[in-house]
């Protein structure tokens, strides 16, 4: 088996070369046919996040240990199978769920392994895509993508959850209200192309670059706003109307917060996905006073990702546009994506 490694962080990937695992129990053995390129991947590979005033949260701390194979959104071909591993058979293509949890806990016990404090992700926790082959634990965490093409179905794994969580989150609306979504990179194309599915509300994208936007735009977005402009927030409020019923973003930075928080309306939400890091000051009684909601969302519930993966079938959902690149060019696609230079996003094909 070939696989991508960073034994230090921020130390480029390296290919290493070792026996192809065996599946025993439940688990089942895939060879990977196409692995998202995620941000995220950037926090794992620097090993942690900005907390915000010189405080960090250590992944090494949280229960990763190097090497590392990386790669949370891979879809693959079932090629072998444990003994108690039923419901998939060998030659099947299955997206691999890979926001998995110790399986014992209460969350885990009412289906909300993503909320777990002990989880074993696939490629942070667990070995995870950038290789040729990937173990899944149990078929249960096998989503099957027939209908969708394999380079999109993977970005769904993460991206696609993410986001489709975040707008369920957004849930109730008024009839008059606009839904703001913040950054127009890969979740934002991909959050702005399933709100054309699942939202019945205009939504508006905000980002810094005109290309992003302009992308934006084609996804579905019914207006643009260009958050270097300095007058944003006056923008945003004349397109709402008086203020968004929902602001999620997707980028979570100081700068995006404080515009977030700014725009949502009295009674309206906020919703932080992005982990770009820092912190925010908050006057308590704005709070009650506005009525406002403030939380946070991370990545998704198993019984989600199908509805995902149904809503995507329906045909109405504008999917991200996507570059594939080979595996073997995992490092410069890394640094492509720490530096803006990529639209959509790049699927990684061993």
């Amino acid at each position: 088996m070939k696989s991508y490694q960073f034994a230090a962080a921020k130390a480029p990937l390296e290919p290493v070369v070792t026996d192809t695992p065996q599946p025993t129990g439940s688990e089942v053995l895939l060879r990977v046919k196409a692995c998202g390129v995620c941000h995220s991947d950037l926090h794992l590979w620097d090993g942690g996040f900005d907390l915000g005033d010189g405080a960090w949260l250590s992944l090494f701390d949280r229960g990763m240990t190097l090497p590392l194979v990386m790669g949370h959104e891979p879809v693959g071909e079932v090629v072998a199978m444990g003994p108690q591993a039923d419901g998939v058979s060998v030659g099947d293509t299955r997206l691999v769920f890979p926001w998995i949890g110790c399986g014992e806990c209460q969350r885990c016990r009412d289906g909300e392994d993503n909320d777990c404090t002990a989880m074993r992700t696939l490629g942070v926790f667990r070995p995870g895509g950038y290789a040729d082959h990937i173990m899944a634990p149990h078929p249960r965490y096998l989503v099957d993508i027939s209908g969708v093409p394999e380079t999109q179905a993977c970005t769904l794994a993460c991206a696609g959850i993410t986001t489709y969580s975040a707008l369920t989150k957004a849930h109730p609306l008024a009839a008059d209200d606009k839904v703001v979504i913040i950054g127009a990179g890969g979740l934002g194309l991909t959050a702005i192309g399933i709100a054309r599915a699942y939202l019945d509300h205009e939504v508006i994208a905000v980002d810094v670059d005109d290309v992003k936007l302009e992308a934006a735009r084609a996804a579905g977005a019914t207006h643009v706003v260009n958050s270097a402009t300095g007058n944003a927030a006056e923008q945003l409020m004349d397109l709402t109307g008086g203020g968004a019923g929902a602001v999620i973003d997707l980028v979570g930075a100081p700068a995006t917060a404080k515009l977030g928080l700014e725009v949502a309306r009295k009674g309206g939400k906020y919703i932080v996905v992005g982990l770009y890091g820092g912190n925010i000051s908050l006057s308590l009684p704005v709070l009650p006073l506005r009525h406002l909601a403030v939380r946070g969302s991370y990545v998704g519930r198993l019984d989600a990702m199908h509805e995902l993966i149904e809503l995507v079938r329906g045909g109405n959902v504008n999917l991200v546009p996507v570059e594939t690149r080979p595996l073997d060019r995992i490092n410069e696609t890394l640094d492509d994506l720490r530096n803006g230079r990529i639209v959509g996003r790049v699927v990684a094909v061993p």
